[in-house]
């Protein structure tokens, strides 16, 4: 397709343009968004009532229906979000490390913007809020591609995201770009000379698929199996707070727990009164022999401690030590995020030390995996991946670094020989 080769080209002169600019444009661009977004509320709710109403008439999953919604409230936070990104520091141009190489030859390792993001995601709208004023204020040009039964949010939001910029300064000229379908955006994915990085944000299988069809870095995670272990040696009133609020608070997410662990010590004080709250709220439980002896549940099956359900079912198992609690977490989890409840401070340190995951957490809920509760303003995602960027992914990972090197004439040649001049190699503040 040879319009969505010229996005990606214009993506690309856009791209080399925004890395000069300076961070006080890129900020005014940031509010001029934020205030598109108000002026615009009503027009934003109206099309989003739309896309509701088309998706409950095909039969969407709640889940992706709640996720689908866009009220008024949403769009407040999603300006918050934005006017949070103002106030931060600019990710671009940070000075990570000065090396004096030798006398007058200083070598500064210096961050700068990844260049051209492509983006596709499902569902939830705000998403390309998110996306678009991170990309923005990182100094990045986006391409993106939102689901179906958004089409009409996204839409109206790609046009005030776009509008907004663009009215401040020539240069946002396409640096922010909707693209109209599924097939555009797998086009985009054989354009590894102009896309520098792919995050999608959605289903397994669409995570899976676009890792398994393109040379571009993908960054992102597939599934979101999240666990809580309650320990021998937790506050049971502190474990049933945090384990009601990781799987019900918003179970439509990927950082909501799946899987329970219950140490078998303290399983028939707490198992029963957890698993009581859990049936107020609906949740369906699955579990293993031991705990069917304690509670209601249906049998846990060997796919079970693999699935992410976003959904209000959870699975639980009582193991008889730390140890089993972390082999179960690295053999069936996601390595997104796993949490620990325990008074015991070295039992909870072996736990953060030894889960293989993005984010590991002491007696709190799981559901804080998530870039604005972790103060990086917002997130372009959530990723398992173990290079360039992992957990929540905000500013710091839209930026990579380059090599500045300075000197007065100097020449390998010198440095070379029997009277080779020596490398100083010190570390400068």
């Amino acid at each position: 397709m040879e319009t969505i080769r010229r996005c990606a080209e214009r993506a690309k002169e856009v791209s080399r343009r925004l890395q000069g600019a300076p961070v006080e444009l890129r900020n005014r661009a940031l509010q001029a968004m934020a205030d598109e977004l108000l002026r615009r509320e009503d027009e934003i709710v109206s099309a989003n009532r739309k896309d509701l109403k088309n998706a409950r008439a095909i039969g969407l999953s709640p889940p992706l229906i709640k996720r689908l919604g866009y009220d008024r409230e949403r769009i407040g936070e999603s300006i918050q979000s934005i006017l949070s990104l103002v106030s931060m520091e600019d990710p671009v141009g940070r000075v990570l490390a000065r090396t004096e190489l030798d006398e007058g030859l200083i070598l500064e390792k210096v961050t700068c913007p990844i260049g051209v993001v492509g983006v596709i995601f499902e569902s939830r709208p705000d998403a390309l809020v998110q996306i678009s004023s991170l990309c923005l204020k990182s100094g990045n040009a986006v391409l993106l591609k939102g689901g179906s039964e958004a089409k009409e949010t996204n839409k109206v939001l790609a046009v005030a995201m776009k509008e907004a910029v663009e009215s401040v300064d020539r240069r946002f000229e396409d640096a922010i770009q909707l693209l109209s379908t599924r097939e555009e955006f797998r086009h985009l994915l054989d354009l590894d000379d102009f896309v520098d990085l792919l995050i999608p944000r959605g289903s397994n299988e669409l995570v899976r698929s676009i890792k398994d069809s393109t040379r571009i870095p993908v960054l992102g995670h597939a599934s979101g199996v999240c666990h809580t272990y309650v320990d021998r040696d937790a506050d049971i009133d502190m474990a049933v707070r945090v384990c009601y609020d990781a799987k019900v608070q918003y179970p439509a997410v990927c950082n909501a727990m799946e899987t329970l662990l219950v140490h078998k010590d303290i399983a028939s004080d707490f198992l029963p009164r957890v698993a009581s709250r859990y049936e107020r709220a609906g949740v369906e439980l699955r579990g293993d022999a031991e705990t069917r002896k304690l509670v209601r549940a249906s049998p846990a099956t060997e796919e079970d401690w693999f699935r992410e359900y976003n959904d209000l079912v959870l699975n639980v198992r009582i193991v008889s030590a730390l140890e089993e609690a972390i082999d179960h977490i690295n053999k069936y989890g996601s390595h997104h995020t796993d949490a620990i409840i325990t008074r015991n401070d070295a039992v909870a340190k072996r736990f953060m030390d030894d889960v293989d995951s993005a984010s590991v957490m002491w007696n709190c809920s799981t559901r804080f995996a998530d870039g604005y509760r972790y103060g990086l303003g917002a997130e372009v995602g959530i990723s398992t991946n173990k290079t360039h960027a992992r957990g929540p992914v905000g500013l710091e990972g839209l930026v990579i670094y380059k090599y500045r090197l300075s000197g007065r004439g100097h020449v390998v040649s010198d440095y070379v020989g029997a009277k080779a001049r020596s490398f100083t190699h010190r570390e400068l503040p």
